[in-house]
């Protein structure tokens, strides 16, 4: 028994070694050398502090910013600890209750806007932390937050198109708008002007 015992303890121990704490370590170390940003988290920083990550949405409803894609997640939206979708059938009535509720809060903060709702709008995604929303999301809420803004639709524009994110490689996924991204911009236009 005690020629059983040995080598299996040694094992034990090699492999914990190996794959509890070397292969992490390097792991983590050319992590850091090749991708710092998106291995600390791509978090979006202003004056040193970090407002949010690019790869998790943020719960926008003040009609002055553009606002994402609903979330699913339990307790509260975009709650990073318990991503998930609503799992909800086409049939579902809850979930025709749920997208008519984002319809009507969507037409009441912009009644003028009788042109169709893009459907990530009034839709959460698989996971619930979607940080984009599509540039014709983007375009739908364009008169809203440049009205309440006090900025020209012209500017608004520019800056959806500057944070509009082409396909990746040319071919994968769809053109897509980081809400939190385009929200600092905003942010920073709308106090440049201020301060004029």
């Amino acid at each position: 028994m005690k020629n059983q015992i040995r080598p299996a303890l040694s094992m034990f121990a090699m492999f914990t070694l190996i794959t509890g704490l070397a292969y992490p370590l390097l792991v983590t170390g050319i992590s850091q050398l090749a991708f710092p940003h998106q291995a600390n988290g791509s978090l979006i920083m202003r004056d040193g502090k970090p407002l949010g990550s690019e790869l998790i949405g943020q719960n926008f409803s003040d009609p002055q910013y553009f606002w994402g894609r609903p979330s699913a997640t339990a307790s509260v939206p975009y709650n990073a600890a318990a991503s998930s979708g609503s799992n909800l059938g086409p049939l579902n009535p809850a979930l025709k209750e749920a997208v008519e509720g984002r319809i009507k809060a969507l037409r009441d903060a912009d009644p003028a806007n009788t042109a169709p709702i893009p459907v990530d709008l009034v839709t959460a995604s698989a996971s619930g932390l979607d940080p984009h929303i599509s540039p014709a999301a983007a375009q739908w809420q364009l008169a809203r937050v440049a009205r309440v803004r006090g900025l020209s639709e012209a500017e608004v524009d520019k800056l959806i198109d500057a944070h509009t994110e082409k396909r990746q490689w040319g071919f994968l996924g769809e053109s897509r708008v980081n809400v939190l991204a385009l929200n600092m911009a905003l942010d920073q236009v709308t106090h440049s002007e201020a301060q004029r």
